[in-house]
């Protein structure tokens, strides 16, 4: 392999024309004070579709996360998939590092490109997002919510109780910001079930090179907001239609969480379980997840026939 030749860049490269080819276009909101909002958004809006907003989380920017679900949801929605500030094309100078921010940004941006009524996905870090933008804005502007593998109900105390895989805030920031391959082994190993046996140590490298040393201070201080001083008294319950999906086995917000944010929202959620996944349902099951996204957002009236399937269930 040539030394120029970088795995990562190219298929940056390769999903763009991806996503293009999905009816999708690449465009950057100025939102004024230094703030750039990246967001994939539809070549021609038709007025007869609703509009589906899809957050990222943590671990790449939105291309590479949503690429399995842009072909079929292009069909039956309008669909907005934005890079969250400090990844992809989406950036700021101000110091605000919360996830209402983040949703204030985003919602500024769909206001933008004349979306006014939505739904909302959001995976790990984008659940936080979405669940934000649920909370701040009226049932006029955000219809339903999903929510996967999204810890938001967690407490700064659970990691002291022991409830996570790692011990500290900085421990979670050296693997999920990884810097090294051993790192991002670790992870691989934290996020799916079935890792990735082999995975060849300059390929990790350009990964590392391309997607991980960009704004990784600003990305560490968006983790650590999470974390500090959260507590689950302060959150606020959403009156919107809700579904959880959780992957069964998930290591970096464990399914306790889930089971607590069912509670919390009480007749208001559905809570769908993902047999044999980990936290990267995703890229782990993204069939299964398309399945209840497909029950919850496109066929409500019908009865899921993942329900009783043998990769997941639901809990009422």
């Amino acid at each position: 392999m040539p030394p120029w030749f970088s795995f990562t860049a190219y298929r940056n490269w390769w999903l763009r024309h991806s996503f293009s080819n999905a009816g999708l276009k690449s465009t950057t909101t100025d939102l004024g004070d230094t703030t750039i909002m990246h967001c994939w958004v539809p070549q021609t809006p038709s007025s007869s579709k609703p509009s589906l907003l899809l957050i990222h989380g943590i671990g790449a920017n939105a291309m590479w996360q949503w690429n399995d679900f842009i072909s079929p949801l292009t069909h039956r929605f309008n669909l907005y998939i934005p890079d969250l500030l400090f990844f992809g094309e989406s950036h700021t100078t101000r110091r605000e590092r919360s996830e209402s921010f983040q949703a204030r940004c985003v919602m500024d941006m769909m206001t933008c490109h004349g979306a006014r009524k939505m739904s909302v996905v959001g995976v790990s870090y984008g659940g936080f997002v979405a669940y934000s933008m649920a909370a701040q804005f009226g049932e006029e502007r955000v219809e339903k919510v999903v929510l996967c593998c999204a810890g938001v109900c967690l407490e700064e105390k659970d990691m002291d109780d022991g409830m996570f895989q790692v011990k500290s805030v900085d421990e979670a920031v050296s693997i999920l910001l990884p810097q090294t391959p051993n790192k991002m082994r670790e992870l691989v190993k934290l996020t799916f079930v079935k890792p990735a046996k082999f995975l060849p140590t300059c390929f990790l490298n350009d990964f590392i090179h391309v997607m991980c040393t960009e704004y990784r201070q600003e990305r560490k201080e968006l983790i650590e907001a999470l974390h500090k001083d959260r507590k689950f008294s302060n959150l606020p319950k959403m009156t919107r239609p809700t579904l959880i999906i959780w992957g069964e086995l998930d290591r970096v917000f464990p399914f306790a969480l889930a089971l607590r944010l069912k509670q919390h929202l009480g007749e208001n959620a559905k809570l769908a379980v993902i047999k044999n996944a980990g936290h990267a349902i995703n890229v782990e099951k993204p069939k299964e997840l398309y399945k209840n996204l497909k029950s919850f957002l496109i066929d409500p009236t019908t009865p899921s026939k993942e329900e009783n399937h043998s990769n997941g269930h639901k809990v009422d």
